[in-house]
């Protein structure tokens, strides 16, 4: 029973920071997207500012373009994160998985050890009950 008690410590641990993953990576997710919107404000704000639209205008911004391709870096960052976070996602749900059979092993054998214990107990209590009844108590 010691070592199923290591594995169901082991199993919840390893659940555990699967979750931490996941929501680590969440968040993550949700600090690109937040700047890829800062970055939408100020490319527009730019754009307005110099009154230029046009990327293929020759005097468009430098600073709208290098902002333009620092969001579609964090864009492909944040596509990769969604990847991992898919991955992340089925890891968790494997080691929840795991630690729901152990759990069902082991209650399984509590209760088969209670049952047992149960029938230990009964047997005492008929052969108490048999003695008295042999000597007339």
């Amino acid at each position: 029973m010691k070592s199923r008690d290591s594995l169901i410590r082991l199993k919840r641990f390893q659940v555990d920071e699967k979750r931490r993953q996941v929501a680590q990576i969440e968040m993550m997710i949700a600090d690109f997207q937040r700047m890829i919107s800062d970055l939408d404000d100020q490319i527009v704000a730019e754009q307005n500012r110099v009154g230029i639209h046009d990327l293929a205008h020759f005097a468009y911004p430098t600073f709208a373009k290098a902002a333009i391709q620092r969001r579609e870096n964090l864009k492909v960052s944040v596509k990769d994160l969604e990847d991992k976070m898919e991955q992340a996602r089925d890891e968790l749900s494997a080691a929840v998985e795991d630690l729901k059979k152990i759990e069902l092993i082991e209650e399984r054998d509590q209760a088969r050890d209670r049952a047992e214990k149960d029938v230990r107990e009964q047997d005492a209590l008929d052969e108490m009950a048999s003695r008295r009844h042999a000597f007339g108590r």
